[in-house]
């Protein structure tokens, strides 16, 4: 039987740089459509299937962080890969913000990126294939279902992106004790760096506000350790 070719949609408005790199990716079998602004970029993703995007955050008529909120409409599952020229501290967060699965500034090595992109589809693919767990926890007066992604207060749903729901089953795994930060950032990320950290503050903030409604449920940071998720004359099954 043949392998299932992974399809990537490359956004970089370079044409030089552009297709140095589709062939290479293209050398290591995956099949690559480049797309030389935004728009285009969106029209692809629109028109096609994708497993994965690396998109350039300096394009013309549509930048790369407005393409990946429209290409985020369409899958919110589809990982993400910027590559930029800049090492602004702030756009790395905003990309992090909108849910990049990683953040390359240029120049760098071709075989970096290319571990990244298997560490990203392996990741992927691992969370399809994962061991049984626990299908359903009650944390004060939500019911988070992992595998459905899904966060329910009194009827209201709460649909969560992957690494919210990959968060939260982590921390309600620990529940009343400390999730190491290593632990999380290894095992979501695959990897303890300055920016995977600052990706991980932003998601706990959104699970916070997620979970705001119930005064008896907090998130507490473990200052140099960790995160605590409490349920206060609460349970969790």
């Amino acid at each position: 039987m043949a392998e299932t070719v992974i399809k990537i949609l490359l956004a970089e408005d370079d044409p030089n740089f552009g297709i140095v790199l589709r062939d290479y990716l293209e050398l290591h079998d995956y099949e690559v459509t480049l797309c030389v602004d935004g728009c285009k970029g969106l029209t692809a993703f629109r028109k096609g299937t994708y497993d994965l995007c690396i998109l350039d955050v300096m394009m013309p008529e549509k930048d790369g962080f407005t393409l990946a909120r429209d290409i985020k409409k369409l899958n919110p599952n589809v990982p993400l890969i910027f590559l930029t020229a800049k090492t602004l501290k702030e756009d790395m967060l905003e990309g992090f913000k909108i849910g990049a699965d990683d953040y390359i500034t240029k120049p760098f090595d071709s075989e970096v990126l290319l571990c990244k992109i298997r560490a990203i589809l392996n990741r992927k693919a691992g969370a399809g294939t994962a061991k049984q767990e626990q299908s359903e926890f009650v944390v004060g007066q939500y019911v988070f279902q992992p595998k459905l992604r899904l966060l329910i207060r009194k009827g209201q749903e709460q649909k969560l992106s992957p690494k919210e729901a990959d968060l939260l089953r982590m921390l309600c795994q620990h529940l009343n004790d400390v999730l190491p930060r290593e632990e999380a950032l290894h095992q979501i990320w695959h990897e303890d760096s300055y920016f995977t950290a600052r990706s991980m503050d932003v998601y706990i903030a959104k699970l916070r506000k997620f979970l705001k409604e119930d005064s008896t449920v907090e998130i507490i940071n473990i200052h140099g350790q960790g995160y605590r998720l409490c349920v206060h004359n609460g349970a969790l099954l």
